[in-house]
C-alpha cells in the first residue's frame, strides 16, 4: 500500500522551517506535573522541563506536546482550565513559559500544547459571573443553561449521563437563594461546557490561540475536538432515543452534543488564523469519531491532523496490526493528512503493561479488541503479580520500533522510551489523586499510574525527579529503570529508542510503504523509501531475516533469526 509522497529526505537544516514538519515527527508527550521539579515542591514545572532539554534532544524527538500547564483546581487532570493565557503558579510563569520554549527551539525541537475548548474549570471568572447573572443574561449565554422539567424545573433538562458518570446537567442555586438552571457538563461537574453558538465564545478562542502562537507554540491538540457545536433546541431526546438510533445518528453528523458537523466552521476559522503565520501553526485533533468522519478533522481546511487510537486498542497480534495500519494509511491519503500513531498516553495503562496482560480471543473478523485487557487490570485492583513484565517490555519495545517505522507521526508518552510499567496496587488509596477513583468510589483505581513522577535517577527521596519527593509515590523498582540505570547500557530500552528515533531521522522520507511477504502470519513486514525495511515476529517461532545490513533490534537477533515479540529494521 502507497500513501501521498510529499516529502524528500530530512535535513536538520530544512526542518524548522518547513511548513509539513509534522507530517512523520516523533513526537514526546510531557504531562508537566509529573516530569521534572526544579524547586523541590514536589510537583513539576516549565523550569524542570527546559532543564532536560538536552535529555528530550539526546532522545531524539522532534517536538514536545505539553498536557496542559494552566492554572486549574486538577478536577480532571488539569483538563479544567481556569484561565486559557496563563501557567498555573505551581508550575511557573509565562516567563518560564517564554524560556522553556526558548531552550526547545533553540535544541530544533517544536512546541505543541494542549487546548481545552469544549469546557471550562467551573472556576473560570466567566462562569463566576455566570453563576452571579440572572437567567438570560449575557454572562450565562456563554455556557449552556437551560430550565429543568418537572412543576418547578427540578427534574434535568435531559436524562443523558456523563461521560464521567451521572448526569450530563448540574443544577446552580440562583443568586437570590432559591434553585435554578440547570448548565451542561459532559464531563465532570466541575468542567462547563461553552456556548460555541456565542460569538464571545469563538472570538475569546481566537484570541487564546494568538496568543500563544505569538508565544512561539509551533502548534496544537486539541482536547474533545468533536464535542463543542451542539443542538438543544426543544424537547431533547431521551437517552433511549439516541441509543436507538445509534450509528445513523452519527453518520449524519445529527447527534445533539458529539461530532456535529457544525463543529468544522469553527476549525475553518482556525486554520485560517493558522495560515497567518510562518510556517503555519499545526494542529491535531482529538476526535472519537466514527472512521468515516475523522477525515474531516484532519483537512487542510481544518484542523490538518487527527488522531487514531486504533493501535493502542489493537492487541499485540499480526492480523489487526496489518488491518490497523492498512486501514489509517488509506484514510490519510484521503484525507491529504498524514497518520497519527500511538501506544500510550495520560489517559491509559501503560503498553508495557497492557501487553503483559491476558487478553480475550479476537473474534473470527479479527476484530481491535479496544484495549479491554488493561482496563480490567485496573478494575482487579492493578496488581503487579499479574502481569508478565518481561514479556510485555519486549512487546512493547517491538510494537514501539515497528510504530517508529511507519509513516506518519508517532506520539510518545513520557516514560515508555524507558519500558516504564504501570504502576498499580503500589499506590495507596489515601495518595491517589485522579478524580475518575473518587467518581467510581474506589471501584476503579483510576489514571495515577501512568502519571507518576519518572525516575531519572536510582536513588534519592524521588529517584531524581526534584529534591523535596514527588507527588504521587513511586515505587522501589523505580529505582532499576530510572535513566541512570538505563543510561549507558547498549541493551537498555532507552538506548534502543535513542538509537531508533536518531534512524528514523535518517531514514524517514516519502510517506510510503510496501508490504513484503513473509510465508507466516505471525509475521509483519514491510519496505519503506531507500531500501528501509521493518519485520515484526508477532509469534514465538523464530524468523529467519531476509538479506540487508541489519540496523538496530528490540531483542539480540542470533544467526540471522529474529526471536519471537521482536523488531528488526533491515538496510538492502
Amino acid at each position: 500500500m502507497t500513501t501521498t509522497a510529499i516529502t524528500a529526505p530530512r535535513t536538520a537544516a530544512t526542518f524548522q522551517d518547513d511548513p509539513n514538519w509534522w507530517r512523520q515527527a516523533s513526537v514526546y508527550q510531557i504531562y508537566p506535573r509529573s516530569f521534572s521539579d526544579s524547586n523541590g515542591d514536589g510537583i513539576g514545572d516549565l523550569n524542570g522541563i527546559t532543564a532536560k532539554v538536552p535529555y528530550l534532544t539526546e532522545l531524539g524527538v522532534d517536538a514536545v506536546w505539553l498536557s496542559p500547564f494552566y492554572p486549574s483546581a486538577l478536577a480532571d487532570g488539569g483538563y479544567d482550565v481556569d484561565d486559557y493565557r496563563n501557567v498555573d503558579p505551581k508550575l511557573g510563569t509565562l516567563e518560564d513559559f517564554d524560556a522553556m520554549a526558548g531552550a526547545l527551539h533553540a535544541a530544533g525541537i517544536k512546541l505543541i500544547v494542549d487546548i481545552v475548548p469544549n469546557h471550562s474549570s467551573d472556576r473560570h471568572e466567566w462562569f463566576r459571573e455566570a453563576l452571579a447573572a440572572p437567567k438570560g443574561s449575557a454572562a450565562r449565554s456563554r455556557y449552556i443553561f437551560r430550565d429543568g422539567l418537572g412543576e418547578n424545573g427540578e427534574l434535568p433538562p435531559s436524562d443523558w449521563d456523563s461521560v464521567f458518570g451521572g448526569p450530563v446537567w448540574e443544577r446552580i442555586t440562583e443568586p437570590d437563594g432559591t434553585p435554578g438552571q440547570w448548565y451542561m457538563h459532559i464531563f465532570a461537574k466541575e468542567q462547563p461546557d461553552f456556548n460555541w453558538d456565542n460569538p464571545e465564545v469563538r472570538a475569546d478562542f481566537l484570541e487564546t490561540l494568538r496568543f500563544w502562537s505569538d508565544r512561539g507554540v509551533d502548534g496544537f491538540r486539541i482536547d474533545v475536538a468533536h464535542a463543542l457545536t451542539k443542538n438543544l433546541e426543544g424537547t431533547l431526546p431521551s437517552k433511549a432515543d439516541l441509543d436507538a438510533r445509534g450509528e445513523a445518528l452519527f453518520l449524519a453528523g445529527e447527534h445533539p452534543y458529539w461530532d456535529r458537523n457544525e463543529v468544522h466552521g469553527i476549525y475553518a476559522e482556525w486554520r485560517t488564523l493558522f495560515n497567518e503565520y510562518n510556517p503555519p501553526r499545526t494542529a491535531v485533533a482529538e476526535a472519537w469519531v466514527h472512521a468515516d468522519r475523522r477525515a474531516r478533522y484532519a483537512s487542510p481546511d481544518g484542523l490538518g491532523q487527527a488522531f487514531n487510537f486504533d493501535l493502542l486498542q489493537a492487541d499485540f497480534d499480526a492480523g489487526q496490526f496489518r488491518r490497523t495500519v492498512t486501514k489509517n494509511l488509506a484514510e490519510a491519503e484521503a484525507s491529504g493528512a498524514s497518520s497519527t500513531w500511538v501506544f500510550s498516553n495520560h489517559d491509559v495503562v501503560r503498553h508495557a503493561t497492557r501487553y503483559g496482560l491476558p487478553v480475550s480471543e479476537s473474534s473470527a473478523e479479527g476484530e481491535i479488541m479496544a484495549g479491554q485487557a488493561g482496563k480490567r487490570w485496573l478494575l482487579e485492583g492493578g496488581r503487579q503479580e499479574d502481569v508478565d513484565i518481561e514479556l510485555g517490555l519486549r512487546r512493547a519495545r517491538a510494537a514501539s520500533l515497528l510504530m517508529f517505522a511507519l509513516p506518519g507521526s508517532a506520539y510518545l508518552y513520557q516514560g515508555e522510551e524507558l519500558g516504564l510499567q504501570e504502576v498499580g496496587s503500589e499506590i495507596p488509596d489515601a495518595e491517589r489523586q485522579d478524580p475518575s477513583f473518587f467518581r467510581n468510589k474506589g471501584v476503579e483505581i483510576g489514571r495515577d499510574g501512568c502519571r507518576v513522577p519518572l525516575p531519572w535517577s536510582a536513588g534519592g527521596s524521588s529517584f531524581g525527579f526534584g529534591p523535596g519527593g514527588s507527588h504521587l509515590p513511586q515505587p522501589e523498582w523505580f529505582a532499576g529503570i530510572s535513566v541512570e540505570a538505563q543510561e549507558n547500557r547498549e541493551d537498555s530500552t532507552l538506548s534502543l529508542y535513542r538509537r531508533a528515533l536518531s534512524l528514523r531521522w535518517e531514514l524517514q522520507s516519502a510517506e510510503t510503504l510496501e508490504w513484503l511477504e513473509t510465508g507466516r502470519d505471525d509475521v509483519l513486514a514491510f519496505r519503506r523509501p531507500n531500501g528501509w525495511t521493518s519485520v515484526t515476529n508477532f509469534g514465538t517461532a523464530p524468523f529467519a531475516l531476509p538479506a540487508g545490513r541489519l540496523l538496530v533490534a528490540s531483542s539480540p537477533a542470533e544467526n540471522g533469526e529474529l526471536p519471537g515479540a521482536a523488531t528488526a529494521w533491515l538496510q538492502a
